[in-house]
C-alpha cells in the first residue's frame, strides 16, 4: 500500500478488494471495501485534479444515444437481413428482395424513428408533469415536502445536525428542491434526452446497417449472394456487438457474438419460413 496526497492506493497482481479503515472528523471509525484493480493514474477514464474535477462537473452529464443507435441498428440488420433470407429461401427474384428491402429500409426506418421520438417526447412529458406537480406540493404543503426531504437524507446516512442543515441547504432554492424530489422520489433521469436527437440516431442506424444485406444483390444477384449477404451481415451483428462492449464491461468478443448470435437466429427462422411457403405454394 502506498500513501500520497490525501489519497490511498491498493496494488496486486490481481484484483481484489481490500478493507481500509477510515476516521471520520467526529472521530469515530469506519471500514469500507476498496478494489484494486492494479491501474496507475494515467490509466484511469479521467482525471482527478482539482481542476479537472472542476470543468467536468461544470459541464455536466451528457445525453447518451448509444442505445438508440444499437437499437435502430441491430433491428435494420436483422429485418432487412430477415426478408432477404425469407425471399431467397422462397427462390424469388432479385427484384423482389430489392424492392422489398428498400422498402424495409424506408418504411420501417421510419416507423421506428417515429416510434423512438414519441417515446421519448413521453418521458419527457411526463417528467414536465411531475415536476409541475412537485412544484404544487411544495406551495401548497412546504412542511410536508421537506418531511420528504428530511427522509430521504436520514436515509443516506445523514443525522442530527448534519441533517437538518442538508435539509435548510436543500430547500432553500426551489430549483434543487424540486430536482432532488423527482430524481429521489420519482427516480427520473438527471439529463433530458432529445426526442429529435433519438429519432435521427434511430433512423440512420437502422438505414446504413440495414442496407448492408442489400448489397450483394445490387451487382446482379449472384448465385452467392446470399452467402455474401450472410457474411456481411453477420460482420454488422458482431460489430454492433463488439461496439456497444465499450460501454458495458463485457468482453468485446463475448459482446460481439451475443449480437451475432441473435441476429442469425431471426434471419434463419425468416430463412425457414420462406422455404416452407416455397413448398406450400407449389403444391
Amino acid at each position: 500500500m502506498r500513501r500520497r496526497k490525501g489519497f490511498v492506493s491498493f496494488y496486486a497482481t490481481e484484483r481484489q478488494a481490500q478493507r481500509l479503515s477510515l476516521t471520520a472528523p467526529d472521530g469515530t471509525s469506519h471500514n469500507v471495501m476498496m478494489m484494486d484493480y492494479n491501474a496507475s493514474d494515467t490509466e484511469i477514464e479521467h482525471g482527478h485534479a482539482p481542476d479537472a474535477i472542476a470543468r467536468r462537473l461544470e459541464k455536466g452529464p451528457q445525453a447518451n444515444y448509444l442505445q438508440d443507435w444499437v437499437f435502430g441498428g441491430i433491428d435494420g440488420a436483422v429485418t432487412t437481413f430477415a426478408i432477404v433470407a425469407g425471399v431467397a429461401g422462397a427462390a424469388l427474384s432479385t427484384n423482389v428482395i430489392l424492392i422489398l428491402g428498400l422498402a424495409n429500409l424506408l418504411a420501417d426506418g421510419f416507423s421506428m424513428a417515429a416510434g423512438n421520438f414519441s417515446g421519448v417526447k413521453a418521458e419527457r412529458d411526463d417528467y414536465e408533469r411531475l415536476r409541475q406537480m412537485e412544484l404544487r406540493h411544495i406551495a401548497v404543503t412546504p412542511e410536508g415536502e421537506r418531511e420528504e426531504v428530511r427522509q430521504i437524507f436520514a436515509a443516506k446516512g445523514f443525522a442530527g445536525d448534519d441533517l437538518v442543515r442538508a435539509v435548510e441547504i436543500t430547500t432553500s432554492c426551489q430549483e434543487r428542491w424540486v430536482r432532488l424530489m423527482l430524481e429521489e422520489e420519482h427516480g427520473a433521469p438527471r439529463v433530458a434526452r432529445s426526442p429529435a436527437h433519438a429519432g435521427l440516431v434511430t433512423f440512420v442506424a437502422f438505414f446504413l446497417c440495414g442496407a448492408v444485406p442489400l448489397i450483394p444483390f445490387l451487382f446482379g444477384g449472384a448465385a452467392n449472394a446470399l452467402l455474401i449477404a450472410s457474411i456481411m451481415t453477420g460482420g454488422v451483428f458482431f460489430g454492433i456487438g463488439a461496439l456497444k462492449a465499450k460501454w458495458s464491461t463485457a468482453p468485446w468478443w463475448r459482446s460481439g457474438i451475443e449480437t451475432l448470435a441473435i441476429g442469425m437466429l431471426a434471419a434463419g427462422i425468416a430463412f425457414g419460413v420462406g422455404v416452407l411457403l416455397k413448398g406450400w405454394i407449389g403444391t
